[in-house]
Parts: C-alpha cells; structure tokens; sequence
C-alpha cells in the first residue's frame, strides 16, 4: 500500500469522510517531490508518479495538466519549505555571531539550512529545478521563487546586498559540498582548498 493509500484509509478512520481534493493534491505534490528529486523533469516518468502516489495517471493529469505543471507545483513546494525554514531560523538569532562580526539571524539561517541539507529529496530538488530552467516556464517561476527568497532574507536579516550575495554564494557552494558528501571528507577539501591534490 502507498504512503497516500496509507493516508486515505487513516484519515477516514478517523474523520470518517475522504480526502478533500486539496488533501489530495497536496499528497500527490508530495510523491512529485521523491520522484522528481530522483529523476528531475525529464527523466520522471507521470506513470512512476501515479504509482508512487496510488493513484491512477488520468486522476494526476486531472489535477495536474501536465508534468510541467506537477514539476513546477513540486519546485513551490520545496522552495516553501526552505522558506519556512528561514523564518522559523530567523526568530531564534545567534547572539554569538555578533562576536566574530557575523549577522545574528543570517548566521542561524545558515546554520539551518545546513541541517536541512541532510534532506537529499529537498536537496536534489533544488539541483533538478535548476537544470530544468532551459524550460522557459520553469525558469520563469524558479527565478521568481529565488529572487522572493532573496527578498526574504533580506528583510528578515537587514544584510545589505553584499552580505547577501555572500549569503547565497555560500548556500550554492554548500549545495554542491553536500551533493558530493564533502562533509564527510574534510581533508580532501581542505586538501582542494589548499591547491594541493586531492
């Protein structure tokens, strides 16, 4: 049984009623998720997505129009949750930042989205909605949906542009650290760093 067959069968346990059609395509969002961050917009099939969903691929398309269109509500969503995550890191500012000359609630953002860099799903979401931006669609609502994230640190931290662009650049760099697990190899990146070989 899929984890939204799961979800159905608990939710009329308990409600005794069905999902709404809002309840369903917010779990049919969230199987969009597993599947594209293993496969990303062309190398997902709507077939793998139904499935992994549990329900049919006519009842997708009848919420979806097109793949496009579920990748796209799939990219929202992870962005959403990095959104959420910066405004839940920013009401806790690290007062010891102040010390080595570091914004107090840029500096626990940063913290946060490292721990949430251990979610490979959330992580390899952003890598695919990235490259799916030679799709003029795409790359119209990934643009948009960064830039707002910019905004919104911006406005949450008070960092000026050079201090977010920093901000940022690291976020990029810690994207590919943590695709290649460099965190577990320490010495070869300080090797790498270093210009020696690794």
């Amino acid at each position: 049984m899929s984890r939204i067959a799961d979800h159905v069968a608990a939710h009329v346990a308990q409600h005794g009623t069905r999902l709404t059609a809002g309840e369903r395509r917010a779990d049919v969002i969230e199987a969009a998720v597993k599947a594209f961050a293993s496969g990303g917009l062309a190398g997902t099939s709507t077939e793998d997505i139904a499935r992994l969903a549990g329900v049919s691929q006519p009842y997708l398309f009848r919420l979806f129009g097109t793949k496009r269109d579920l990748f796209i509500a799939a990219v929202e969503r992870a962005f959403d949750r990095i959104e959420l995550g910066f405004e839940e890191a920013a009401g806790r500012p690290a007062p010891e930042a102040e010390q080595i000359g570091m914004n107090p609630v840029l500096f626990s953002i940063g913290h946060r989205y490292q721990a949430m860099l251990a979610d490979r799903t959330l992580l390899r979401l952003q890598l695919h909605a990235y490259a799916a931006c030679d799709d003029p669609e795409v790359r119209v609502v990934v643009r948009a949906r960064f830039a707002h994230l910019v905004a919104r640190v911006a406005e949450l931290s008070g960092e000026p542009a050079p201090g977010l662009r920093t901000f940022f650049a690291e976020g990029m760099l810690l994207n590919v650290a943590a695709t290649m697990d460099l965190a577990e190899a320490d010495l070869a990146w300080q090797r790498l760093c270093d210009g020696g070989p690794a």
